[in-house]
C-alpha cells in the first residue's frame, strides 16, 4: 500500500496493470483462467514480465455483457485474490461494482477496487472502500455494459467526461475516501464511438486538471479493430501504438493484457515524455 502512495506522490514512472479475467465471456481472454491455479500462474507470469498491479475481474464488462450474481462473482474472485496474495506482494486490484465483492477482496489482500460504475451501482461501495483503506479507480461509462455501445452521444466528450469524473471524485471524498487514494479512467470502450475515443486520447492531458492519476485501458479494444480491420488476436501492435500516445499525453497507468510489451512501451514512452536521459 505504501508503495502506491509513494508512487502517487512522485509519479516517477508509468505503472502497468495486468488484466486477469476469471470469466468465460470476456472479449479477449475469457475462459483462459477459470481455475485458481491457472489464474495465479498467469498472474505470477505477468509479475515476472513487469506488472505493478494485477486487476482481477469476475464479471465481464464487454459491450452487451449481462450481470453475474453475487455468489458466482465471489466464488470466482476471492479464492484467486487469497491465493495470489499468499504468493506475491504485487498490488492486487479487483474489478467489481459490488460492495460485497469489494469487502471480501479487501479482506483477503486486494488493495485497489476498480469500479467501472464510479460508485453509482452500489450505494455501499464508497463506505466499503473507505473502511478498507483501499485505493479506488473511478471510471466513466455511458449506460451499462449491456447498453453502453448502443448509441453513445456527446457534444464535447472530453469536457463532459471531465465534469462527470470531477463529480464522482467529490462523491468518493464525501464517502470518506482520501482523495490521494483516487485514480480516474475515462472509460475507453464504455459508451464511446471511434471519434470519441480518438478525441479523448488526443486531449488526455485535460484530465490532469482533476489532480489524480489517470488510468487508461486500450488493450486490444474494438476501436483498434475499427482502425486496423483486425480481430482481437491481431491488435497487439495497435495497442502498443495507442498506449505510447496515451502516455505521451499524460497517462499514468496503462491496463494491458500483454504485460511484457506494455512494460517496455511504458518505460520508453515515459522517458520520452519526461525528457529524461
Amino acid at each position: 500500500m505504501e508503495r502506491l502512495s509513494q508512487w502517487i506522490e512522485e509519479r516517477d514512472r508509468v505503472l502497468v496493470m495486468g488484466v486477469l479475467n476469471l470469466t468465460p465471456d470476456s472479449f479477449y481472454d475469457g475462459g483462459r483462467y477459470v481455475t485458481v491455479q491457472a489464474a495465479v500462474t498467469q498472474a505470477l507470469t505477468m509479475v515476472e514480465e513487469g506488472a505493478d498491479i494485477i486487476d482481477i475481474g469476475g464479471e465481464s464488462s464487454r459491450p452487451g455483457a449481462g450481470s453475474v450474481n453475487l455468489d458466482e462473482e465471489l466464488a470466482r474472485v476471492v479464492p484467486v485474490v487469497e491465493a495470489l496474495a499468499a504468493k506475491s506482494d504485487v498490488l492486487i486490484s479487483v474489478d467489481t461494482t459490488k460492495s460485497a465483492v469489494a469487502r471480501a477482496a479487501i479482506a483477503h489482500g486486494a488493495r485497489i477496487i476498480n469500479d467501472i460504475s464510479a460508485l453509482r451501482f452500489d450505494p455501499d461501495m464508497g463506505e466499503v472502500v473507505a473502511r478498507g483503506g483501499a485505493f479506488l479507480v473511478l471510471m466513466h461509462m455511458q449506460g451499462t455494459p449491456e447498453t453502453m455501445q448502443q448509441d453513445p452521444r456527446y457534444t464535447d466528450p472530453v469536457t463532459e467526461i471531465e465534469d462527470f469524473l470531477r463529480e464522482r471524485i467529490d462523491a468518493a471524498v464525501s464517502a470518506g475516501i482520501d482523495r490521494k487514494r483516487l485514480i480516474i479512467d475515462p472509460g475507453i470502450g464504455f459508451g464511446k464511438r471511434l471519434a470519441h475515443t480518438l478525441e479523448i486520447l488526443r486531449r488526455l492531458a485535460s484530465f490532469k486538471d482533476l489532480g489524480v492519476p489517470i488510468l487508461i485501458g486500450l488493450s486490444r479494444k474494438s476501436f483498434l479493430g475499427e482502425i486496423l480491420d483486425l480481430p482481437t488476436s491481431a491488435r497487439l501492435e495497435g495497442t502498443i501504438a495507442a498506449n505510447a500516445i496515451a502516455i505521451a499525453n499524460g497517462a499514468d497507468i496503462i491496463r494491458v493484457h500483454d504485460v511484457k510489451e506494455g512494460r517496455r512501451t511504458a518505460d520508453v514512452a515515459f522517458r520520452l515524455r519526461n525528457n529524461a536521459t
